[in-house]
């Protein structure tokens, strides 16, 4: 097996494009987009309950890599807001389950067609072997992801 290093230089473009992509992509869909805008955090837990409908706190704190008490405060936000709602768990009373609003729902459906359009018009301007660079590059950075992921442990 070839260990790679990599230098400073590559982990500081490798951040920069992603919060780049991130920041450009968050700010264009905010002015598409009607309705009070939401944060990154309060976005990505929406998507997480999208997908794992009825998950609990800590679970969605262990997904997104972040403190319980920060998955905690973006719960609390997103119920005053009628986007999450919160139910006891039958199992353990202590517990809360997760669900999206009806409300939430259509806004991430709106922001998810939004989003693939953005970007999908800037791949657009891409050459062939560029779109498919950026496409193969996807699996690598998943698994880098997931050794940053590890470390967190």
């Amino acid at each position: 097996m070839t260990i790679v290093t990599t230098d400073a230089a590559t982990a500081d473009e490798v951040m920069a494009l992603i919060q780049g992509l991130r920041r450009v992509v968050r700010r264009r869909l905010r002015a598409e987009l009607p309705g009070p805008p939401l944060r990154g955090g309060q976005v990505e837990l929406l998507q997480l309950v999208e997908s794992e409908p009825g998950i609990g706190v800590a679970a969605a704190a262990r997904a997104l890599h972040l403190a319980g008490n920060s998955v905690s405060t973006l719960v609390n936000q997103l119920v005053t807001a009628d986007l999450l709602l919160r139910q006891v768990d039958p199992a353990d009373r202590r517990a809360a389950r997760l669900f999206l609003t009806d409300a939430a729902a259509a806004r991430l459906a709106r922001w998810r067609d939004t989003r693939s359009r953005l970007v999908g018009d800037a791949f657009s301007g891409l050459t062939d072997a560029e779109a498919a660079t950026v496409t193969a590059a996807l699996p690598a950075l998943r698994r880098l992801l997931d050794e940053l992921a590890e470390g967190q442990a």
